[in-house]
């Protein structure tokens, strides 16, 4: 009978300790502490050393974006950032002293002057143009994607690249290993038999052992021969071209981007590859001249799991606090921590017409229950919400009056903001800022807007399922 209560009194000791570890190690990061809580608090030792194999800050030990100071002050140079909020070209910046600090205050990347920003609003025409580019290469094409499929349309990029490398052309690919963790090594044979050189970004038994595993690179980047680049929310797979039964037409927004803001896009790629390669490449031969004529204002914003390094979370946050007249908002998974929650919630109550859009076809049910948890608290702060219902809506953009516009991989939701690489442009143009707006009210043509009054009549269990979801979402 003692013996019993003594092992009872251990276990009960590890079990607190367990839980005393979590709440010290991640007690400056609330949403993921509450969220390994409850998993070490369900599932004692198994749910304790999941946290120890997958909660692990990553820049803990040692950051992941060196960037080559060479390089960008040679990309400086060439691309001449010096600007004052009157060079803008936009009005509205002139009278955000404070958000334009903020925005070139983001090192190390400047605000670019000479741009042409296209806007793709679908996987067709965003392929089409990639591939119009690339059958022009004639010294590198690098590729920087977090998904690759060995579909139809994988195989067609397969079939470009491998051409381009047989002519010569310097072709580097980097893959995430779990986002395209079913990519084939018949397809990566294919292409180092061509010429063509990949890496995988945190190959999944590496980051496993190394304690790295709930981190992703999402970014998806495209630069040709240094002077044309692509990014946005589309990666090489079919479903992107509306051929998932289950999700039909895909909706989704990319930028075709010619200028300055290319060579900072080729450094972001170049700092990927020599993570994933261990190959520093040399950013003079590969940031060429351009002959641009453009004069849109472009940001590259990036940012990357850890503590200080949530630059695309802060320019949120500022972007919609600066806002006096509309937010709109599209994100295939709306998980905010609780500053953008709160800056949303705000900006609403003080008359700003916040609108959001999120998928009324969801491809992951735990998503679209944590997206649903958060709902309740923007419509009573008088957001307006609809659910996209033509297909599945994966775009990720946000326009703020006319002051700005934001393009890229980041979503609205934690994973993004706290756990992944990723990359979002900035875009300051009225027209290109006017182009997102026309497809947003296109999109809210084929969305239904949430009725507050039924939606707070909901089922009890439903609202159950999303609070346990909301969680552990930090962790989706």
């Amino acid at each position: 009978m003692a013996i019993g209560f003594i092992w009872l009194a251990v276990l009960l000791f590890l079990y607190v300790l367990q839980l005393a570890a979590v709440f010290v190690m991640e007690h400056r990061r609330p949403a993921q502490l509450t969220a390994w809580l409850l998993i070490a608090f369900l599932f004692p030792i198994i749910g304790f050393i999941a946290y120890v194999m997958l909660g692990k800050d990553f820049v803990r030990r040692r950051r992941m974006e060196r960037f080559k100071q060479e390089a960008i002050r040679y990309a400086n140079q060439l691309s001449k950032k010096a600007l004052e909020a009157a060079d803008m070209g936009n009005e509205q910046i002139e009278r955000h002293k404070k958000l334009f600090a903020m925005l070139t205050g983001l090192a190390p990347f400047p605000i670019t002057c000479n741009n042409e920003a296209l806007v793709l609003n679908n996987g067709h025409d965003t392929y089409e143009a990639i591939f119009s580019e690339l059958e022009q290469a004639t010294h590198h094409i690098h590729m920087d994607y977090y998904t690759i499929r060995d579909d139809e349309i994988g195989r067609r990029f397969l079939q470009v690249l491998t051409n381009k490398a047989k002519d010569g052309v310097q072709v580097r690919v980097v893959y995430d290993g779990i986002g395209s963790l079913h990519l084939s090594e018949a397809y990566i044979k294919e292409l180092h038999l061509a010429g063509v050189r990949t890496s995988c970004f945190l190959p999944p038994r590496i980051a496993f052992f190394d304690r790295k595993l709930n981190y992703r690179n999402h970014r998806k980047i495209v630069v040709v021969d240094g002077k044309v680049g692509f990014i946005g929310g589309i990666n090489i797979g079919d479903e992107y071209l509306g051929k998932n039964p289950k999700l039909g037409f895909w909706r989704d927004t990319h930028l075709r981007l010619k200028g300055d803001s290319v060579y900072y896009l080729q450094e972001l790629f170049m700092n990927d590859w020599a993570f994933a390669a261990k190959e520093e490449l040399d950013g003079k031969t590969y940031m060429p001249p351009h002959h641009c004529l453009g004069n849109e204002r472009v940001l590259m914003v990036s940012s990357i799991p850890g503590q200080h390094a949530h630059k695309i979370d802060e320019v949120m946050f500022a972007a919609i606090t600066a806002a006096s007249n509309r937010i709109y908002i599209t994100t295939p998974y709306f998980i905010p921590d609780a500053s953008l929650l709160m800056s949303l919630r705000t900006a609403a109550l003080s008359g700003v017409d916040v609108r959001l859009i999120i998928p009324g076809i969801a491809d992951s049910k735990l998503v679209l229950l944590a997206t649903l948890s958060y709902m309740e608290e923007m419509l009573e702060a008088g957001v307006k919400v609809y659910r996209y219902e033509k297909g599945f809506i994966h775009s990720k953009v946000m326009i703020v009056d006319q002051l700005l516009a934001t393009v890229g991989t980041a979503n609205v939701d934690m994973r993004s903001l706290l756990s992944n690489f990723e990359l979002n442009a900035v875009l300051f143009d009225e027209g290109t800022i006017k182009r997102l707006e026309t497809d947003f009210m296109e999109d809210l043509k084929h969305s239904r807007e949430l009725d507050k009054r039924i939606f707070m009549n909901r089922p009890s269990r439903q609202k159950a399922a999303e609070a346990l979801v909301r969680m552990l979402s930090p962790l989706l």
